[in-house]
């Protein structure tokens, strides 16, 4: 397949959240003409100030473009995006080979409908949900979990290869989904980790700072730790992945999980920490904000 240069690339781009509008702005800066929809405004009018091109419609976001990438919060709202006469569904209609990327994180089982549907009307259809978080967003650095046919997955390349640092084809339509599931479990679940370490060392009157300069480098040491520790012993809680969207990839992976007929104690677990984070009006807090069930701040 010859790769088209990303300057020859029209991309529709649906959903400018924390992570749908650095993504937009790297594919604009790398070349591409931009198509953009958001359910809000504001997001639409600031990437317009930019050079890219507003698009009322999901629809509308699709006609015309090579390819359309949808980032938006669930599996609602995929579906919401590519259904009815608005919808990109009735965008690619008639245009064999039109691309649709879902990179948000959304139920495996719905994945594959909408990969059925998208097929029907000819196109190709790959599940990326990335890792990465806002920062990876806006540095490009992006871990993608790419699934979906051989060719669907390498006409995704030059998208992929602007946004992210490392690509996986992890097996057809759905694997994708998969693999975000098993990242966000290991998130939560290490999240929940330090947090009740952080909160032990404070506890016991020792600088949770320095506990987490000391397991630095050991096998406690993690990318979580790292950065999400740091937001914990700061109490620097403004968003880059918020709470709420932690507990619904919980909540998703535990219904895959019940799916197959796995008891995943520690997953249930963790997603109760969280649904009481969210009902106690923290959801919008970044997910490190989780230690604060254990700090006596909540």
């Amino acid at each position: 397949m010859t790769e088209l240069p990303l300057d020859a690339w029209t991309v529709g781009f649906v959903g400018l959240g924390l992570m749908g509008r650095p993504m937009a702005r790297n594919l604009h800066r790398a070349g591409a003409s931009l198509r953009i929809h958001n359910r809000s405004p504001g997001p639409v009018e600031a990437l317009a100030a930019d050079g890219m091109h507003p698009a009322p419609t999901p629809r509308a976001a699709a006609e015309g473009s090579d390819a359309v990438i949808v980032m938006v919060t669930d599996t609602a709202a995929v579906a919401a995006a590519l259904h009815g006469p608005d919808g990109i569904l009735a965008g690619i209609a008639g245009r064999p080979g039109m691309l649709v990327v879902d990179m948000g994180t959304t139920a495996v089982p719905d994945t594959r409908r909408f990969a059925a549907e998208v097929e029907a009307a000819g196109g190709l259809y790959v599940d990326a949900p990335v890792s990465g978080g806002e920062i990876g967003a806006r540095e490009a650095s992006l871990s993608i979990m790419a699934g979906g046919t051989p060719e669907a997955v390498e006409r995704a390349m030059p998208l992929f290869r602007v946004l992210g640092r490392r690509v996986t084809h992890v097996g057809p339509v759905g694997a994708g989904q998969v693999a975000k599931s098993a990242n966000q479990m290991i998130v939560g679940l290490t999240i929940g980790a330090v947090a009740e370490a952080l909160a032990l060392a404070r506890a016991a009157g020792v600088d949770p700072a320095r506990v987490r300069d000391a397991l630095d480098g050991g096998f406690a040491s993690s990318r979580v730790l790292d950065l999400h520790g740091g937001r914990m012993v700061e109490g620097r809680f403004e968003p880059g992945a918020r709470a709420t969207t932690q507990l619904k990839d919980m909540r998703q992976a535990e219904d895959l999980a019940r799916s197959l007929g796995l008891d995943l104690p520690a997953l249930s677990l963790n997603r109760g920490l969280y649904e009481k984070l969210v009902d106690l009006g923290d959801g919008g807090l970044d997910h490190s904000a989780l230690i604060r069930l254990f700090e006596g701040e909540r």
